[in-house]
């Protein structure tokens, strides 16, 4: 799999947007949660998928409203994800690029996922961007269904300017990242 381009992504991310909402040039949740041919109600652990995220405990210090994730495993009563906006762009190219190894074919079609778990995550360091990423969900708190990104767009998912962060600026979000990444 080849890696990934932040400008080339960037730009497909541009491109991608305009296709998902019929040409107008911002993007939102509402609109993306309008394409009901890629709506489904439950998840596959390693597939892409956004939704829309009420969290629950409000004394989180903050939050995303509409996550980006990989389903990784089960909980009870919902599932942890690596919701991808908590990284800055770059960091998430990175993530990306190290999860496709995971991935279980090189196809990138709806057969494609990653098999991945945390002992996996947690174990090898080119998946160090992972840690601040992985987030406990609630089923009872997810208020939308599920958007699934088919594995050929993952790529280009990654750098639409979805995240809604509740609490906080993204760049506050992204600054303790970075804090949690180098272990402070």
């Amino acid at each position: 799999m080849t890696p990934v381009s932040f400008a080339q992504n960037t730009s497909l991310a541009q491109s991608w947007m305009s296709e998902q909402v019929g040409g107008v040039n911002s993007i939102n949740a509402s609109s993306l949660l309008k394409d009901t041919e890629r709506l489904v109600t439950s998840i596959e652990i390693g597939k892409m998928y956004l939704f829309t995220y009420d969290a629950k405990t409000k004394n989180l210090p903050y939050h995303d409203r509409f996550p980006l994730i990989f389903p990784f495993n089960t909980a009870k009563g919902g599932f942890y994800g690596i919701n991808m906006h908590y990284l800055p762009h770059m960091m998430r190219a990175k993530l990306m690029d190290a999860l496709l190894s995971l991935a279980n074919n090189t196809l990138m079609n709806d057969t494609t996922k990653l098999k991945m778990s945390y002992e996996v995550l947690n174990g090898a360091s080119k998946f160090g961007y992972f840690k601040p990423c992985v987030k406990h969900y609630l089923n009872s708190q997810v208020k939308s269904r599920f958007l699934s990104v088919p594995s050929h767009q993952w790529k280009t998912a990654l750098f639409l300017p979805l995240e809604q962060f509740v609490g906080a600026t993204k760049q506050q979000v992204h600054r303790d990242s970075k804090r949690i990444i180098q272990g402070r």
